[in-house]
């Protein structure tokens, strides 16, 4: 995928910085800070799935999440939550403990924070009454509290739920409580908090595009772009995002016009591409399984492959993309030396002399499994996944990858490291990019 063709992505985080000058105006950042509520968050019950979506929400409507906190269903937590936000952001939003019961404390601590009292309020009871009638129940007098609501806040319409929301400001901020019930709040904020947030707030654009490289780790790649980096705007920032086998790298800049802020950063990734096409495979969080397959569909190519040390894992990846069986056929799993040679016709000769983890083994294993299964491509791999296992000459991590194609056959020797699950994540994601190398250097020779 060339770099023109991949969509821009909204979503991220954005380091702090200050006021940015982007074409002739400034630029203030909206800081927002996220306080999520619920005891059941801290014990490890519920994983907070709420504050990532949120994040992600925010940052693409030009609003950076500073610092999220999940606290204790205690009034002094809230207060002093609230209080540390208050100091240190533009936008609270708060999610949990709105409920009907009486561990739901957030509406009563949020009263005394703001000084004021409970007040009826008629339309947050006229949902109440509506939802209950839909579900054929009677409004019980823990769900008429609900429509007891802060004098001093302006009511947030929950469509979903009995628990509305509160809007309060204070010092030219603004402090918004949801609750915590995933698909009410979603709602919740995109409907009715987003756009209020909005029509107060002069947001910046905020715009991501992310590089997928793979073939070097982060400080090998840091060194190769070093002066391309040091180059940078002030309004665009780089983050390194490493996994084993891959390094993201994040573009992000902040403007007051969208398509100014996507013009230099389609500028930088041409640029990036000019000094690291060659560690490139995709952009935006593209898979690389995803990007292989992209490339065999396109010229109508078939793979399969043949496993020794990845154990299956490299067929798992390709086979986890819908729409694989187009060109996918089929893995061998070869562990030992008899299968490999009952099963691939590896001779027993370069087994004996080379050593299962060679060269002119794992060719033979690729020639053998392109054959056996009649593809266009294939994938071998051979390896010292460990912890044990190695020697000196061939220590754990040692590692063999050959990818054949219609023009023969190619290998290459890798040294992965010394931990199992890494080796073999790290194995399988080399040997499909040189995979994808081999298939889109020979597809621009048609």
């Amino acid at each position: 995928m060339a770099f023109a063709d991949a969509k821009p992505n909204y979503y991220g985080n954005f380091n702090r910085f200050d006021t940015y000058k982007c074409t002739k105006f400034q630029i203030l950042k909206m800081i927002a800070q996220i306080i999520s509520i619920g005891d059941e968050l801290l014990i490890g019950q519920v994983v907070n799935t709420n504050a990532s979506w949120m994040s992600e929400v925010l940052n693409r409507n030009g609003i950076n999440v500073s610092e999220i906190k999940a606290i204790a269903d205690d009034k002094q937590a809230i207060m002093t939550s609230i209080d540390s936000a208050f100091q240190n952001a533009d936008i609270i939003l708060l999610t949990g403990g709105l409920g009907p019961t009486k561990d739901d404390i957030t509406k009563h601590t949020l009263c005394e924070y703001f000084n004021t009292d409970l007040q009826f309020n008629e339309e947050a009871f006229a949902t109440i009454q509506q939802i209950f009638k839909m579900r054929h129940f009677e409004v019980t007098k823990v769900n008429r509290d609900q429509a007891k609501l802060p004098a001093s806040c302006i009511r947030i319409p929950n469509s979903n739920g009995t628990a509305s929301g509160m809007w309060f400001e204070k010092d030219g901020k603004v402090l918004v409580s949801m609750p915590g019930v995933p698909f009410e709040m979603k709602t919740m904020m995109e409907d009715e908090v987003i756009p209020k947030l909005k029509a107060k707030f002069k947001t910046p654009v905020i715009l991501h595009r992310t590089i997928m490289t793979q073939g070097v780790g982060e400080s090998f790649l840091a060194k190769k772009i070093e002066d391309w980096e040091n180059a940078l705007p002030k309004n665009i920032k780089l983050a390194y995002l490493p996994q084993p086998g891959i390094v993201r790298l994040r573009l992000s800049a902040i403007g007051e016009n969208k398509e100014v802020c996507l013009e230099k950063i389609n500028q930088l990734v041409s640029d990036l591409n000019k000094l690291i096409g060659d560690l490139i495979y995709g952009y935006d969080d593209l898979l690389l399984e995803e990007a292989i397959g992209e490339s065999l569909k396109k010229n109508h190519k078939t793979l399969s492959t043949a496993e020794s040390c990845t154990g299956g894992y490299i067929a798992h990846l390709i086979t986890t993309i819908a729409g694989s069986s187009n060109y996918y056929k089929g893995s061998a799993i070869v562990y030992s030396n008899d299968i490999k040679s009952s099963v691939l016709n590896v001779s027993n000769s370069n087994l004996e002399k080379d050593g299962a983890v060679s060269e002119s083994v794992v060719k033979e294993m690729a020639l053998g499994v392109k054959t056996k299964f009649g593809t266009d491509y294939s994938i071998a791999t051979s390896g010292i996944a460990g912890p044990n296992g190695g020697t000196e000459e061939k220590p754990v991590g040692t590692t063999w990858i050959a990818i054949a194609g219609p023009n023969g056959v190619e290998a290459a020797k890798y040294h992965f490291g010394e931990h199992r699950g890494r080796n073999i994540r790290r194995a399988a994601l080399t040997a499909l990019f040189m995979l994808k190398k081999l298939v889109d250097k020979e597809n621009e020779q048609l």
